[in-house]
């Protein structure tokens, strides 16, 4: 009977350890993706993760990849068996993100995200994402967010009023602000007035129950105090936050009955409103994003099969305040710190700005008025050029990852090394095969900074450089000014436009009414989900970037 138990015992474990190397050793050297060149690494469990997704050297490491390896090399990710294909090859980009269809977001990006706002267009994959971007495309028409003018305006001269105020009581010209913190409050004014028609009013203060509940959620999610072994294993076994809840997942739910109670009965509101004027044979005159998605949603074009639920249109509203916040916070702080360090560029943008009159008081414009002005002001060209350039030279996302859903090939444009069977290696142009359930690492970043297209300077503030792009600029993919800051394709942001109406409005109100100087506090970029600023060895204060605000207009406050 003993021998029986060993035995079989002995089997177990044999089998097991059998199973373990052909899944980890055997199966991935099968992978078509083992041929291309990799990255070395310290140890068998030792990632190139840090090197390449740390942005406050990922730049330098990208571009001694580019000279050492191409523009195609494989890396290791998470554990030994995760073989990554990252490529800043335009072409190699340009499929991949084109081809959703076979590139999708990995599972565990997806049940993430899922886990704090839905499943809405950021998380969603496959034919439920089709879904939901057709019906929330027209909401994002150029005519649609246009009329979302009057609201940005309107923030801009609330946040205006409120630094005057601050700056006054401080000193009477000048104050240190954390540009990060208001940048954040004005968008998520502007997305709470323009996504679902509430007034969060947190450049007034910060105590509305729905503001903190997203708030609280959203610095969780980006939190670095997180237990990482915990987050992973309720990311795989999600049943571990019901069973046994931590901090963490005790506010994501606390915060979701808040959102659920107030948002959702905003949802059911407006979709009443718009229910009710579409029985009584007129349309609603709504035009914030939920009324157009709900609007959109209950069109005759939309076949009743293909609607959204109530769930999916506030897993979207959420994902509106999240994606559409952050990053739009994140591009107005970067750009007003590189204004910061580059003072005759502020300068002469300042000069230009100033070209275009804006009146005292926001109740002194008429609705034609806001139109022309920022008709005015976003046409203006070398405003254009700052921007562009500040989200070429920081852009919000970092980086980016799909996973191939089938077996594919790769097209390339540009040289990359393959090992050769009897050692060393051989430099070729040909397609790269890869197999299913292989990751593609997207380094947006990267993919911006390349010196090999944007030249020597490619590193540098400068907006000028937009007025003699090399041809080879053009021919790069991207849904904005060919870059890949809001991605491409298909899973492009679908929020581009009203994220550049947003940045250009508040960033015209701040610098024709204040100038902005470096503190020379040490700020390092950090990768936490978006790339975020903090000052150097203060990484448990938060994210923040401090400028010294001075005011340029004495006026009183209307």
């Amino acid at each position: 009977m003993l021998w029986e138990i060993l035995t079989t015992s002995l089997a177990i474990c044999g089998g097991t350890l059998a199973f373990c190397y052909y899944q980890f050793s055997i199966v991935p050297r099968r992978n078509p993706l083992w041929k291309v060149c990799a990255l070395p690494r310290p140890s068998l469990f030792h990632s190139n993760m840090k090197l390449i997704l740390d942005p406050s050297f990922s730049c330098k490491a990208h571009e001694a990849i580019a000279e050492q390896y191409g523009r195609s090399v494989r890396v290791q990710g998470v554990g030994p068996w995760d073989q990554r294909l990252l490529t800043f090859d335009p072409v190699a980009l340009h499929h991949v993100t084109k081809n959703s269809n076979i590139y999708e977001k990995p599972w565990t990006t997806q049940r993430f995200i899922t886990s704090f706002i839905g499943c809405g267009l950021l998380s969603a994959a496959g034919s439920v994402h089709k879904r939901q971007r057709r019906v929330a495309t027209p909401a994002f028409s150029i005519q649609n967010l246009r009329a979302f003018a009057p609201i940005v305006f309107e923030r801009g001269f609330r946040l205006r009023d409120r630094w005057r105020d601050i700056i006054t009581k401080n000193s009477g010209d000048k104050a240190v602000l954390d540009v990060c913190m208001w940048a954040s409050r004005i968008t998520f004014d502007v997305i709470g007035a323009a996504g679902f028609d509430y007034d969060f009013n947190s450049i007034k203060n910060d105590t509305n129950e729905l503001f903190c509940a997203y708030r609280e959620m959203f610095e969780l999610s980006i939190s670095q105090n997180q237990n990482v072994m915990r987050q992973l294993l309720s990311i795989y076994f999600p049943i571990v936050n019901v069973l046994f809840p931590d901090l963490a997942a005790r506010t994501v739910k606390r915060c979701h009955k808040v959102i659920w109670r107030v948002a959702g009965t905003l949802v059911q509101e407006k979709k009443k409103k718009v229910l009710d004027a579409l029985q009584g044979g007129k349309p609603c005159e709504d035009k914030d994003l939920l009324a157009l998605m709900l609007k959109s949603n209950l069109s005759t074009e939309i076949p009743p099969d293909q609607r959204l639920s109530d769930e999916d249109i506030l897993n979207n509203v959420n994902t509106v305040m999240f994606a559409g916040s952050d990053t739009s916070s994140l591009g107005l702080t970067w750009t007003l710190y590189l204004l910061a360090k580059n003072p005759e560029v502020q300068d002469q943008l300042r000069e230009e700005l100033s070209t275009v009159h804006c009146p005292e008081s926001f109740g002194d414009l008429s609705v034609d008025e806001i139109d022309s002005l920022y008709g005015n002001v976003s046409e203006l060209p070398f405003f254009d050029k700052v921007i562009k350039e500040a989200l070429r030279l920081v852009p919000p996302v970092h980086s980016s990852i799909r996973v191939a859903d089938q077996d594919d090939v790769i097209p390339t444009s540009q040289p990359y090394k393959i090992q050769k069977p009897g050692g060393g290696a051989v430099t070729v142009t040909s397609p790269i095969r890869v197999g299913k359930g292989t990751v593609v690492h997207i380094p947006i970043e990267a993919f911006n900074l390349d010196k090999s297209v944007w030249g020597p300077d490619a590193w540098e503030f400068k907006p000028d450089r937009w007025d003699n792009l090399p041809d080879v600029v053009k021919t790069q993919p991207g849904l904005y000014s060919n870059l890949m800051t809001f991605s491409a394709g298909p899973r492009s942001c679908i929020g581009m436009r009203f994220s550049i109406i947003e940045i250009k409005i508040v960033i015209y109100m701040l610098v024709i009414n204040f100038s902005f100087h470096d503190t020379g506090a040490d700020i390092i970029k950090s990768n936490v989900v978006f790339t975020r600023p903090y000052i150097k060895n203060k990484y448990q204060e938060g994210s923040q970037l401090p400028l010294r605000v001075v005011r340029l207009d004495k006026s009183p406050i209307h």
